[in-house]
């Protein structure tokens, strides 16, 4: 496997905020029908990580996506994407005889249904090298999500390099839990997720996934089956979301929105949160914050919805 750094890409200058994950290319139909029917598609970027930087970088933040994109048109019209939306890139390596996934939105009436081809893509060859060129020292925040741990064993390496590399640094770590049940099974992603939600200083998790990995119940049981060192926010879908940490629990109910399609509506709310913590806005207008760019997500089939709909 070759590796070659994308030396022109937009640099990375002062960077305040690393996203370090997979993306791939986006295919959804233009208006929320059935893939099977639809004859009208879009085709853009998706990805936890890549999300949250877009969202970052629209509220000002110097954000910086790090990644591996194979050596084809659909990684090079990412990087330019998101070039184009203010996002660094110049940490992404492009790897030759490896491509860059492709996932499908499939809307459905009983939910969005999502067909990943991914195996073997240049993201899942991530290793600890990716995470060890970075000047985190630089930076004050490292996003990262539990999708990257089920990528690979090297991915699953890398992110514990990321945990030890931030805390040598003194960078702040956000994880999102972000489990995907058909990357791998529960009774493997349980325990792996829950050590790296236990060692990061700020934890999204969904009410309903921290049930199905680890049989807690509401927002309460999730932060103490943690008990990390760090804060925990707990998403309900449209109830709410409740921020737990040094003992202390606040809850901010979700807005009123009529939902498009749900994917890509918890990075944006990650985005929101993380910008508030950023810019010192207390508990409350964190939750709020996010919740404010989750709601733009929803009414939408892409994963980022930039502001005005562009």
């Amino acid at each position: 496997m070759k590796l070659a750094i994308l030396n022109s890409a937009m640099p990375a200058k002062d960077t305040e905020v690393f996203c370090l994950g997979e993306s791939m290319a986006l295919v959804a139909p233009v208006e929320a029908e059935p893939l099977e029917f639809a004859e009208s598609f879009t085709l853009g970027v998706g990805g936890a990580e890549s999300t949250v930087a877009l969202y970052l970088a629209e509220q000002g933040h110097a954000a910086e996506w790090v990644s591996q994109v194979g050596d084809d048109p659909l990684g090079r019209r990412m990087l330019r994407t998101l070039n184009q939306h203010d996002v660094g890139t110049s940490h992404v390596a492009v790897v030759e005889n490896a491509p860059t996934g492709v996932y499908f939105k499939d809307p459905q009436p009983g939910g969005t249904k999502v067909h990943y081809y991914r195996t073997g893509s240049a993201a899942s060859k991530m290793t600890a090298d990716v995470v060890n060129s970075l000047p985190l020292e630089d930076a004050r925040l490292m996003h990262v999500s539990g999708i990257t741990a089920a990528l690979s064993t090297s991915c699953r390496e890398l992110l514990s390099v990321v945990f030890d590399r931030s805390a040598d640094a003194g960078t702040l770590v956000s994880f999102d839990v972000n489990y995907r049940p058909g990357l791998w099974p529960v009774d493997e992603a349980a325990p792996v997720l829950l050590d790296l939600a236990r060692r990061a200083d700020v934890v999204f998790v969904g009410r309903d996934e921290a049930e199905v990995l680890w049989g807690t119940t509401d927002a309460a049981s999730v932060a103490e089956y943690i008990a990390g060192r760090g804060t925990v926010v707990v998403k309900d879908n449209d109830v709410g979301a409740t921020e737990i940490a040094g003992g202390a629990s606040v809850f901010e109910p979700a807005e009123t929105v009529e939902v498009v399609e749900p994917v890509g509506a918890g990075d944006a709310f990650a985005a929101g949160y993380l910008s508030a913590l950023l810019r010192g806005r207390p508990s409350r207008g964190r939750l709020l914050n996010g919740h404010r760019l989750a709601a733009r997500a929803l009414g939408s089939v892409s994963d980022f919805v930039p502001a005005g709909g562009r």
